[in-house]
């Protein structure tokens, strides 16, 4: 995550924190992908509501939490300098489009298939950093990624009828599955894009200027449909982005009291989170292709996390060997 500018004290209370607290660490993340599958969940129980107005209420309601943290941490005035906005605009430009194409896939398929797509996102990842960064990446990473999206392939391909349906693209399964892949390529470009700003930037900026650039930018998307809301949608649109803002700051916190490769492993738990609240609230059976696919996804992140440990650890292990310049 970010660090202050301020940089090396900062650095060293996270590693202390690192070193004595990895269980809370962990905890908090859970908690974090809790809240976020509950954000997942109010925004599925909503119904049918343009992906647009989702984008706004679940960035614009995000904004109030995160506005209590920072005001009690003291940081509320200094939260949005910064000296790279269009930095901040263009991160906010790729992650409120992948939210609208997550939200869309949300509302067309079932929980646990629309959040096993979203795991797309870290295999992406690796993809670009080596296709648009030129960053090295070996074969243990390019195989671990390939297995991947085999398991992204096995769990789409039941809705993907496009290719058997006589109704093509319309098919309502096969536009939810093509846009929560969509969804998780915008998604890894905007990772790719935080880990820019992450040099300069403090975690509270970054989150608070995407928070509000998504706001303003889901705006724009009114002339394409938004619509009259019941009180209930209303609720649960309002509840979704107090949900988004909340699990950002406990996820923020998971990553100051361990390393990110000790708890990234633990955002697999929302795949099983969604099998139970799908099944509980919606009715929904994970089928075979979830369940074999999901496995299949879940182990080629939880490698590719453990090799950039391993990597991680070799390149910190090269310096201290390095003779002093």
């Amino acid at each position: 995550m970010g660090r202050d500018r301020g940089g090396q004290s900062e650095v060293k209370h996270q590693v202390v924190h690192q070193a004595l607290s990895p269980l809370t660490g962990i905890a908090l993340k859970v908690i974090s992908v809790a809240i976020f599958v509950g954000m997942s969940t109010s925004i599925k129980l909503a119904g049918q509501v343009p992906a647009g107005q989702i984008v706004f209420f679940r960035s614009f309601f995000a904004i109030f939490p995160i506005l209590v943290f920072l005001a009690w941490q003291g940081e509320l005035r200094t939260a949005v300098v910064t000296t790279r906005p269009f930095g901040h605009i263009m991160r906010g430009l790729a992650g409120v489009t992948a939210m609208g194409f997550s939200f869309f896939a949300l509302t067309q398929l079932p929980l646990p298939e629309a959040i096993t797509l979203n795991y797309a996102q870290p295999l992406l990842v690796v993809v670009f950093s080596a296709l648009i960064l030129g960053e090295n990446v070996r074969a243990y990473r390019w195989t671990a990624v390939a297995i991947g999206l085999v398991g992204v392939l096995i769990v789409s391909w039941p809705n993907l009828t496009l290719f058997t349906s006589p109704e093509g693209v319309s098919d309502k399964a096969a536009m939810g599955a093509v846009a929560a892949i969509v969804g998780a390529a915008l998604s890894a470009i905007a990772m790719l894009l935080v880990r820019n700003l992450v040099h300069t930037e403090r975690t509270a900026t970054i989150v608070l200027w995407f928070s509000l650039t998504a706001s303003i930018m889901a705006l724009f998307s009114i002339p394409f449909g938004w619509q009259s809301l019941t009180w209930e949608q209303t609720a649960l649109l309002v509840t979704s982005g107090f949900c988004g803002g909340i699990a950002q700051l406990f996820m923020t916190e998971a990553y100051r009291h361990a390393e990110a490769s000790t708890v990234a492993p633990f955002e697999y738990t929302s795949l099983l989170l969604g099998i139970v609240v799908g099944y509980l609230v919606f009715g929904d059976l994970p089928t075979l292709y979830t369940l074999v696919g999901g496995v299949i996804v879940v182990g080629a992140g939880i490698f590719i996390i453990w090799r950039e440990r391993r990597l991680g650890i070799e390149r910190q292990a090269a310096k201290k060997a390095a003779p002093p310049q």
